[in-house]
């Protein structure tokens, strides 16, 4: 017997030119997501020039914009693209989130992607502390002069 699984959207409906550019930015991350994490962290290291720090309300507002178009990122499978996806977008917006990469700290081993903002997992359903991140693509700082 199956059990019926509806993933939610979560994002409503949204405006087309807000839809269109989270397409664009979800065929890129899916694009990212086939290269070596290395690779991902020096792309999107270089991507995060110039933008500031994102607040938790533009990171989950991108994450769920994400989710809104795109039912692999909807996935539990699809944790890579929606995290690369939602540091994209918020990247269009003109600010940069955390972009992690980690594991579970208590067995099972498990991987996982994520997206934060200071220090705090954006949109998973956990606590804080649950993964220990392995690579993670910080904002820039300003220069303080």
């Amino acid at each position: 017997m199956s059990t019926p699984m509806i993933l939610s959207r979560r994002g409503g409906e949204l405006p087309l030119p807000r839809r269109l550019l989270a397409v664009a930015v979800v065929v890129l991350a899916r694009l990212l997501a086939l290269l070596p994490p290395g690779r991902i962290r020096s792309v999107l290291s270089w991507l995060r020039q110039g933008a500031r720090p994102a607040t938790h309300d533009q990171t989950l507002t991108a994450r769920n914009a994400v989710m809104a178009v795109s039912l692999e990122c909807r996935g539990a499978q699809g944790c890579v693209p929606r995290s690369i996806a939602s540091a994209l977008l918020c990247r269009a917006w003109g600010v940069w989130p955390t972009w992690c990469v980690g594991v579970r700290k208590v067995g099972p081993f498990a991987a996982h992607a994520w997206v934060e903002v200071d220090g705090a997992l954006v949109g998973e359903d956990l606590p804080d502390d649950y993964f220990r991140p392995l690579i993670a693509v910080r904002p820039v700082s300003p220069l303080v002069s």
